[in-house]
């Protein structure tokens, strides 16, 4: 009977700190969701009318040279030059610090950004602002420095949530960008009730979901086998987008070391690709992305010119993010190669968008939800088959250079090494001590 008595009241003590905890995120996370909501509502208007606003005054294109040399000095004058999401990502890694002078520079920047027709998305800018506001909420909480990493994980979700309208894929994509391999299972709870928040209260500001209307064809093995080459070429493509982007960023740091200079250059080359190639590959581009999803057609050609665009505003040190871009990339490249594989146009569309954002983000259980949250859940096998290929065979590419894969690709053998640094033949780094997936792992066990 003595044990009996201890065991439930051992039980009941976990249980009281099990409440504690959830009570906890659930007040740290409504705020943060609440704050990602409302500022990622008015981040969400401001980007669509700025663009709304260059398509009817088409001369603001040549401004790109001066709002590049602004966004230079704005960074320089908020004390955030070089900050970008690699910073979020290496914060929750290791707990290196974030300014909160971070969220206007974005803000402002990717307004301009896309204000004179530079060609980048919104959920770099996202990531950013999203994190930085779970960090400073941590640091209002007065959490330990675990669980500020874990406000910022929940950051990221709330601020993506609300600009995208799809809180699980926000949620678990937050979570899973970090480091490939390891799923940090301690801020499920925080991110989907900051991502729930913020999707909600942006549904109250008017902001729609985004979705594409896309029909499934039915399940059969030849689908399958196409489905699956077509992801292995857009796993290609992925590769090809993370190569040229990061390539092109060293080649111009190297040949305009000045960023003043290298702004304006980068300005002045977006000009001239505008005047060759007059299709808008400015902007995020959501309207040839519907056009490719929903009525199947799209120039053969345009994920080329928007891997160009994309990178060379960018690496110029425009703002903005890489992750729309990738939806336009695979979006047109799967409506061009799809028919030729026998698989109807626009759902190729669609398995190309989330294939190529799976090769450059290393997410595939967050792009199948994605997949599902954005498409519907009808090809939800054909979406996550397309992911697994795509993931495994765009190799050790991303978007971000901060990310960390903790496990190879092909067998469960432990590797971590940076994304983009991996070669073949490089000895992977398992001398070296990594105490960020140590305390994450014990993080998850005493959770």
């Amino acid at each position: 009977m003595n044990l009996f008595i201890r065991k439930i009241l051992r039980q009941t003590v976990q249980m009281r700190l099990y409440a504690a905890a959830i009570g906890k995120w659930t007040v740290v996370s409504f705020l943060i969701g609440c704050l990602c909501g409302g500022l990622g509502s008015a981040f969400h208007v401001g980007v669509e009318w700025v663009t709304v606003f260059r398509l009817t005054h088409p001369w603001l294109i040549w401004l790109l040279p001066a709002a590049g040399v602004a966004i230079v000095g704005l960074y320089r004058l908020l004390g955030v030059d070089g900050h970008s999401t690699n910073n979020i990502i290496s914060e929750v890694q290791s707990g290196e610090g974030l300014r909160l002078n971070l969220i206007p520079a974005i803000f402002v920047s990717t307004l301009l950004t896309h204000l004179c027709g530079g060609s980048a998305g919104r959920e770099g800018a996202a990531l950013q602002m999203g994190g930085t506001l779970g960090y400073e909420v941590g640091r209002l909480f007065s959490l330990d420095e675990r669980d500020i990493r874990t406000a910022t994980i929940a950051g990221m979700a709330g601020f993506f949530s609300a600009l995208f309208g799809t809180p699980l894929a926000a949620a678990i994509f937050a979570m899973a960008v970090i480091s490939v391999g390891l799923l940090y299972h301690a801020a499920l709870i925080p991110s989907l009730f900051s991502s729930l928040t913020a999707y909600g209260l942006s549904r109250l500001f008017g902001i729609e979901p985004v979705h594409y209307a896309v029909a499934a064809p039915e399940v059969g093995v030849f689908m399958f086998f196409r489905v699956v080459l077509l992801a292995a070429f857009c796993a290609l493509v992925s590769s090809l987008f993370c190569d040229v982007l990061h390539h092109m960023e060293a080649a111009m740091r190297r040949w305009f070391p000045n960023s003043f200079l290298r702004a304006a250059v980068g300005g002045v080359a977006l000009i001239l690709l505008s005047l060759l190639f007059p299709v808008d590959y400015n902007g995020t581009g959501t309207g040839v992305i519907r056009l490719a999803v929903e009525e199947g057609t799209a120039h053969p050609l345009a994920f080329l010119l928007k891997i160009l665009f994309t990178s060379v505003t960018l690496s110029a040190g425009f703002k903005g993010g890489e992750v729309v871009p990738s939806f336009f990339i695979g979006a047109t490249f799967g409506c061009a190669v799809g028919p030729l594989l026998g698989i109807p146009a626009g759902f190729a569309a669609a398995v190309g968008l989330i294939a190529v954002f799976c090769g450059a983000v290393n997410c595939p259980i967050a792009s199948t939800f994605l997949a599902i949250e954005l498409f519907g859940s009808e090809g939800v096998l054909y979406f996550a088959i397309a992911c697994a290929v795509s993931f495994v065979l765009s190799g050790y590419n991303g978007l971000y250079s901060s990310q960390r894969i903790l496990y190879d690709k092909l067998k469960a053998q432990f590797i971590d090494v940076h994304t983009n640094a991996y070669r073949e033949g490089q000895k992977p780094l398992e001398a070296i001590p990594v105490p960020h997936v140590k305390d994450a792992a014990a993080d998850s066990g005493s959770k």
